[in-house]
């Protein structure tokens, strides 16, 4: 059995090179290799006060997402003050503040909550929250 550190240390491998690999989208605008979504994945998006979450599966999230980096292409993405825990060896929830910048300016800020599943050997994104951010 594997130890949860051993897990840990793994999982956090591996999203440092997910991280990487979102830089790499948006200089390219190439997707490919940041799209780790569960088939059954969702997201919830809170714009403002109390309202309603607006929830997206994956192929509306990898639309999104395709979208998203051709409008900031050339951008940089920063996953700030990142937390990463895991629930047990098959679970991780990360944590982080998103931050977008072009040219110095920021362009978007969002706090992020990935869930994360290892399925089979392979790490899923199996749900996202978002919320934006001054």
């Amino acid at each position: 059995m594997e130890s949860l550190e051993s897990v840990l240390q793994e999982f956090t491998k591996f999203h440092d090179e997910y991280y990487h690999n979102w830089n790499k989208a948006m200089q390219t605008g190439d997707t490919t290799n940041v799209e780790h979504m569960a088939e059954a994945y969702y997201v919830a998006f809170y714009a403002a006060g109390n309202e309603k979450p607006l929830f997206f599966n994956k192929e509306d999230a990898i639309r999104g997402m395709k979208d998203s980096v051709r409008h900031f292409l050339g951008a940089s993405k920063r996953f700030d003050h990142r937390v990463i825990r895991l629930t047990d060896n098959d679970h991780a929830v990360v944590f982080y503040e998103q931050v977008i910048e072009k040219n110095g300016q920021v362009q978007s800020r969002l706090f992020t909550i990935e869930n994360w599943q290892r399925i089979g050997h392979v790490w899923k994104l199996i749900r996202e929250i978002e919320q934006p951010i001054k």
